[in-house]
């Protein structure tokens, strides 16, 4: 007697498949991140640095 097949789980996940995309959209997560603050510094090279360094001491 044939058996009738039984249906497929339906959250059938491949672990190793999971893992690569994790770290594959991680690895985007970063680089857009590192993206948008080379294009902020780009804009305003000197916006992260504070005053002080630019004034100048006052020697008596």
């Amino acid at each position: 007697m044939d058996r009738a097949p039984r249906p497929a789980p339906l959250l059938e996940v491949d672990v190793d498949l999971g893992f690569a995309l994790f770290f594959l959209f991680l690895l985007c997560f970063f680089l857009l991140v590192t993206v948008v603050r080379c294009a902020q510094t780009v804009a305003d090279p000197y916006g992260s640095f504070s005053t002080s360094t630019y004034q100048e001491e006052q020697i008596t």
